[in-house]
């Protein structure tokens, strides 16, 4: 059983596995922190424009004539 053990601890072929999790743990938070910096950045236009767009009215519009 000791040999066993000994050849376990050196064995390190799921080492790469590991890094790739936490590089991959890594760009996955920082999509969500980009993500939500946009969202509350663009919130307040798209708001705005929504506003605009619903307190149109078409009856009054003008359009160009030829």
């Amino acid at each position: 059983m000791k040999p066993f053990i000994k050849n376990f601890r050196k064995d390190e072929a799921g080492a790469v596995t590991v890094d790739w999790v936490v590089l991959t743990a890594g760009i996955v938070g920082l999509a969500v922190v980009v993500f939500a910096a946009i969202e509350s950045a663009t919130a307040t236009p798209v708001t705005a424009a929504a506003v605009t767009i619903n307190g149109a009215d078409a009856s009054t519009a003008a359009f160009a004539t030829e």
